[in-house]
């Protein structure tokens, strides 16, 4: 195992961890794509740095069960994480999902053109404690990446 693998792990299972505890009902694509919705209309409302410490803020609005706000700059640095406040500053583009796959090359590809959609990656779930599919809605405003994601059925 490289020290890269052993890497990518090692924020999984972080990832995982943290998310433990905000983990409820199963969300869905809608609530996935209304949250990033709320998180666009909040940013353009009060501005990025505003945007920034309410996702960053564990009670905020922007945390509800297994969903949460991320938000990355355009070359994947993380700039606020509802449930992992770890990740800020770390920039993730090199992160791989369990099947190799660099899902975060694809989010800044998406938001970059068209500017919004869907990622499908596999990502531990932080309830069940397995490999899962994911799907995270991403869209573009101004020089931020938002996004929101939802583990599959």
């Amino acid at each position: 195992m490289t020290m890269f693998t052993k890497g990518v792990l090692a924020i999984a299972a972080t990832l995982a961890f943290a998310t433990h505890a905000l983990a409820a009902e199963p969300a869905t694509a809608e609530e996935a794509t209304a949250l990033v919705k709320r998180g666009v209309a909040f940013v353009k409302a009060n501005g990025k740095d505003k945007l920034i410490a309410e996702v960053a803020n564990s009670k905020g609005q922007f945390v509800n069960g297994e969903l949460y706000l991320s938000v990355w700059d355009a070359k994947a640095t993380v700039l606020a994480h509802g449930a992992n406040p770890k990740m800020v500053g770390k920039n993730v583009i090199e992160l791989k999902d369990a099947d190799e796959k660099y899902f975060m090359k694809e989010i800044v590809a998406k938001a970059a053109a068209p500017g919004n959609g869907w990622v499908d990656y596999k990502w531990i779930n932080p309830v069940t404690k397995q490999i899962q599919a994911k799907s995270a809605y991403v869209e573009k405003v101004d020089d931020i990446i938002i996004s929101a994601g939802y583990y599959k059925k």
